[in-house]
Parts: C-alpha cells; sequence; structure tokens
C-alpha cells in the first residue's frame, strides 16, 4: 500500500503544542474579561442553512464562503463569522434568553480569502455582543471590553478607532454614490492598507468621475465630518469617547476617525477597530461595531446588536513578533524525573499529592538516565524538576531544581501525616515563604 504524503491544505495550519498553550492563555483571559462584564457563554453549529449566511456579510463574503450539499440534499456552508448566526441565534430563542442579552462566543470559522501574515482560512474569534437595546451604554461598555482586553494581555500602547456608518451613508449621499454603497464602502475599508491613490482608482472604476471620487476621499481625510452631522451621529460618537474617559480609558486611546468603514454590509451605526501602536501594519486585533437591523432577517421583533470580535491568530502574531508569547511545551510546572524504577510507587504518590495540593506535574514515563531526562525537561520548558534518587527517598528530602536559573535548593518530601511538605510546596511553587506549618 502506497503511502500518503502527510499535509495541510492552504490556508489551514496544525497547531503545535508551544502555540496552542499560548493560544489558550489568550483566550483564557479573553473569557475572564467578557465575564467580568456580565456577558455569557453561547455556541451554535459550524454549519448553517446557506441562506441564513448568504447576503449577510456582502459579496465578497459570498464569495469567501465554504459551501455544499450535504448527504440529505440540504443547501449548507459554513460560518464566516460568529455575528450573523448570532442574530439567527437570538431571533429563534429570543424568549428563553429575555433581552437585553450579552454573550460572548470563542470559535472557529472559515473564509475562503488569500492567505496573508495573521490571516488564515480557518481561524478562531473570540466575540462579544449585547443584543436588544439601542443604548450607548453598550456601545461604550463595547469600547470599554476591548481596551481592558489588551490591557489584559500587556498592550498599553494601541488606539480604539471609531466612526458611524450612518455619517458615510450621508457623506456617500452628497458624492452621489448610495446606489453602491456596500462596494465603495469596503474600498474606504481598505485605505489605510492600499492607499489614497490605489483605493481612488478603485472607487473610479466602478463608474464615479475622478472629481467627486477625490471629494469623497478629501472629506475622509481631513476627519472633521463638518457639514455632516446627522440623526445624532455627532452626540453619540461624543457620548462614546466621553463615557470611556468617565471609565478611566486614558485620553487619546479610543478616537475619532473618519476612514473606519468596515467591510461588512450589516453594520448600520458605530463602527470599532483598534490598532497596536508598535505593530501597526498588522491592522486591526479587534474590530466590531452596531447592527441594528441584522436579526429582522429572521424576526419581526425588534433585535438591534453591537459588539465586537477579537482577532484571536493575528494578536498572537502580533504578540510572538514583539516577544510577548513565553515559548514553552510543558502545561505543568515541575517536572519529576523517573530513574529508580524501584520506587514508581513512592514517585506515583508524591505526583498525586503535588496535584492534590494544587501544583501541576509530570511524570517521565521512564526509568532511564537522569541527564537524558533533564534535557527533555529543558527542551518542553518546565520551570521546575524535583530529583529523588535512592540516597534523596531515604534521607526524605528532594532536590529542587529551578531549571531557569540553574539553582538547585532541597527540601523536605513529607509532613507528619504523609503530605507533602509545605517547605516543599513553597519551593516549587517559588515562594520566600518556606517556614513549616
Amino acid at each position: 500500500m502506497s503511502r500518503i504524503e502527510p499535509r495541510t491544505l492552504k490556508g489551514f495550519r496544525d497547531l503545535l503544542p508551544g502555540p496552542m498553550i499560548a493560544r489558550e492563555a489568550l483566550v483564557d483571559c479573553a473569557r475572564g474579561v467578557f465575564r467580568s462584564y456580565g456577558f455569557l457563554p453561547i455556541d451554535t453549529p459550524a454549519l448553517e442553512y446557506e441562506e441564513i449566511l448568504t447576503g449577510k456579510g456582502g459579496e465578497e463574503s459570498d464569495k469567501q464562503l465554504y459551501r455544499f450539499e450535504d448527504a440529505g440534499g440540504r443547501k449548507v456552508a459554513l460560518r464566516f463569522d460568529l455575528t450573523v448566526p448570532l442574530a439567527r441565534f437570538v431571533a429563534q430563542h429570543s424568549s428563553e434568553l429575555g433581552m437585553p442579552f450579552k454573550r460572548y462566543h470563542i470559535a472557529p470559522v472559515w473564509r475562503g480569502e488569500n492567505t496573508q501574515r495573521g490571516r488564515y482560512r480557518e481561524f478562531v474569534q473570540c466575540d462579544f455582543d449585547t443584543i436588544g437595546t439601542e443604548s450607548v451604554v453598550s456601545d461604550v461598555e463595547t469600547v470599554l471590553v476591548i481596551h481592558d482586553l489588551l490591557r489584559a494581555l500587556g498592550f498599553e500602547r494601541h488606539a480604539i478607532r471609531i466612526n458611524d456608518r450612518r455619517w458615510l451613508a450621508r457623506l456617500l449621499e452628497v458624492n452621489g454614490m448610495s446606489s453602491r454603497q456596500g462596494e465603495v464602502l469596503r474600498l474606504i475599508d481598505k485605505l489605510e492598507k492600499a492607499g489614497h491613490q490605489a483605493v481612488a482608482r478603485e472607487i473610479e472604476a466602478l463608474g464615479y468621475s475622478a472629481g467627486s471620487v477625490q471629494q469623497l476621499l478629501t472629506t475622509l481625510s481631513d476627519g472633521t465630518m463638518q457639514g455632516f452631522w446627522v440623526n445624532g451621529v455627532s452626540e453619540q460618537i461624543a457620548a462614546v469617547l466621553d463615557g470611556a474617559l468617565a471609565a478611566g480609558v486614558p485620553e487619546g486611546r479610543v478616537r475619532f476617525d473618519a476612514s473606519i468603514a468596515r467591510g461588512l454590509d450589516y453594520y448600520t451605526g458605530i463602527v470599532f477597530e483598534t490598532r497596536l501602536d508598535d505593530l501597526p501594519d498588522i491592522g486591526s486585533v479587534c474590530s466590531g461595531g452596531r447592527y441594528d437591523d441584522l436579526a429582522s432577517l429572521y424576526t419581526k421583533e425588534r433585535l438591534p446588536g453591537v459588539g465586537a470580535s477579537l482577532g484571536l491568530d493575528r494578536l498572537l502574531a502580533a504578540m510572538e513578533e514583539l516577544g510577548m508569547v513565553e515559548k514553552r511545551a510543558s502545561t505543568a510546572p515541575v517536572f519529576l524525573p523517573y530513574f529508580e524504577e524501584s520506587r514508581l510507587a513512592d514517585y506515583l504518590r508524591l505526583a498525586a499529592g503535588l496535584r492534590a495540593a494544587g501544583i501541576g506535574v509530570e511524570l517521565y514515563p521512564e526509568a532511564r538516565k537522569l541527564g537524558a531526562q533533564l534535557k527533555y525537561a529543558d527542551r518542553r520548558g518546565f520551570a521546575k524538576a524535583l530529583v529523588i534518587g535512592e540516597q534523596e527517598w531515604a534521607a526524605g528530602r528532594g532536590q529542587v531544581k529551578d531549571l531557569a536559573a540553574g539553582t538547585t535548593r532541597e527540601a523536605p518530601l513529607w509532613n507528619a501525616s504523609g503530605a507533602p511538605h509545605p517547605e516543599l510546596l513553597a519551593r516549587l511553587r517559588g515562594s520566600a515563604d518556606v517556614s513549616p506549618s
């Protein structure tokens, strides 16, 4: 039988233990911030009926859908984001959920788009949304969650930029571009990446004059929105900026940016993008906005919403590039070498006692030379190793090795009741308090 070459599809990837540990740490951090604001976890299927997903994010999103006919003849598609499934979800379950409803959802999505740095065809989104209210409080809170999340991850130099799609719609109307609003907005969203001239050429290619295009882009670059305040947009943006300041966000961290458009069609009001000051070219690491009409496609009930999505893979790529990710491939902090074969029961008993005390331990599975086992521990990035040979077992004392610092300290193994000694626990935890109890 011929062997099959092991390979992955373009735009997809395997995650080795090191990157996966970093990813889980980021997800745990995000989950903690979401819960601190009262957001609740949900989950939805990876597959939806095709009609649920098509026509919601725009023509480009429809092109990127992975879609097919299943064994039952149903037309289905893989979700391209978590917001459209949320709209279906709340329309279907609103009576059980109660409004307003605050949710977070951390799950993979799929888009058949061109791959680039920090962007893949399968990636995980970390979304949080508030459904069932048009209050500016929810808009402000979205900004606060983004700020708190990035700060919890160690970023202090970032900018949350906001705009309003209602102002952009008015601007396009004045410039005679309302008939192709979605296409123009998607091109405006490329301004920072593609540049003024490239975007101007693409908008002109839609059939608009060079003069009207230049007027549009000049207004966007001016950024004052003078003469275009409509439907309380100015008050809405001012309330978000003032609310962020009132909650303690540093001045200038949240700012108005007329060029922020967000490419998806379902946005109806305020929109957000977040850039890292130390790595601006990686793109937005947390984006979103208000979508007050999306759920109306599935229900007559009025279910406005606002939220944002953390670009987990892109943010991890940024953290790696900035040296913010600890390089290790172990989840337990303590490594326990096994090299006295006759003492297996003692090793197992001690490892179990340490875990019961809240200290993760990996026991090596084979009785091999200590040097070989310590090389394994170093390669995996363990913080500590607890070395116990026959002499140490007989004396009731183990050697706690700090593998990073290269130091060794002794500690008693057991207390009077036969549990791991408090001094040993303190040494393994790195605590300065090693007094027995």
